[in-house]
């Protein structure tokens, strides 16, 4: 961020409110949630870039979900087995997410005939972004991008939601209503942001960061508020400048080729789509 203005003194003055604002969203951060019962402040609180756990153990790889959300970016071919997937998408680029109902027969029919809401967030994956690291990195990029937002929805080619919101202290979170028995929702999403805004320490220096795009979605309780959690899925990612995906993924393909067979079988295939994986520890603190 070096070479940005420096505000005034009357500046700071003017803009202090929003400060505060701004210094309260991101207050949650480095917080776990509770063991006890679930409230929606406890979802904002968490909202500005904090690392969610994932993943299912092996004994749940096989579970059927009630929802599957599913990115339209392809994976990463260099990732090993044993890593999380990854997946690369350009700045302020549009991409789809597709809402599907997966449930049984029987199964949530609560939901039947009604709406349930949905909130995306763009959150830090690394565990070395510390509360202080985060807060003072995200000062920065909101100072040197004024009225920017971190996460986006595009409206005009999303299909199937309604009432879609996007608070103004919560820069990295957008939410929606939408039909689960839809026969297509599809959301588009744009990251305004990209990795190498944000750094972590590490032993030789600093690297970019990844992030996790994460769903939570909501059911209505007894006086119409969307509040009661019915699943969360995340996946992870990295962002860059325009075209710069694009260029990884070819990188990183190349870089495949150039490996033997017996080199090729710890690595993972590369996928059209990326689905993302249940947020466990995220699912069961809702309950």
């Amino acid at each position: 961020m070096a070479g940005a203005p420096r505000p005034s003194q009357a500046d700071k003055e003017i803009e202090s409110g929003l400060v505060r604002d701004f210094e309260a969203a991101l207050s949650g951060i480095g917080q776990e949630l509770g063991p006890g019962p679930f409230s929606m402040s406890d979802v904002l609180a968490l909202s500005m870039l904090k690392q969610e756990e994932s993943g299912l153990p092996p004994d749940d790889a096989n579970k059927i979900l009630p929802f599957q959300y599913v990115l339209c970016a392809a994976t990463s071919p260099a990732v090993k087995l044993h890593d999380e997937i990854l997946t690369y998408l350009n700045q302020g680029q549009s991409y789809e997410i597709r809402m599907l109902d997966n449930r049984k027969a029987g199964e949530l029919t609560e939901i039947s005939g009604r709406l349930v809401k949905s909130m995306f967030r763009l959150l830090f994956h690394d565990r070395g972004l510390q509360h202080t690291e985060q807060q003072q990195q995200l000062e920065d990029w909101r100072w040197n991008r004024p009225g920017d937002r971190i996460l986006d929805i595009d409206l005009a080619m999303s299909v199937g939601i309604t009432d879609p919101r996007a608070n103004p202290t919560q820069l990295n979170t957008v939410e929606f209503l939408w039909d689960p028995a839809a026969k297509s929702t599809s959301v588009f999403i744009q990251v305004h942001c990209n990795s190498t805004e944000f750094t972590v320490r590490q032993p030789g220096g600093e690297k970019d960061v990844a992030f996790r795009l994460q769903i939570d979605t909501f059911k209505e309780n007894e006086n119409g508020e969307f509040t009661e959690h019915l699943h969360s899925a995340s996946c992870q990612i990295k962002v860059f400048k325009p075209k710069g995906a694009d260029k990884k993924q070819k990188i990183d393909r190349e870089k495949m080729e150039k490996k033997s067979p017996h080199e090729k079988e710890d690595y993972q295939p590369s996928y059209e789509t990326t689905l993302f994986t249940e947020n466990l520890s995220h699912y069961l603190n809702f309950m």
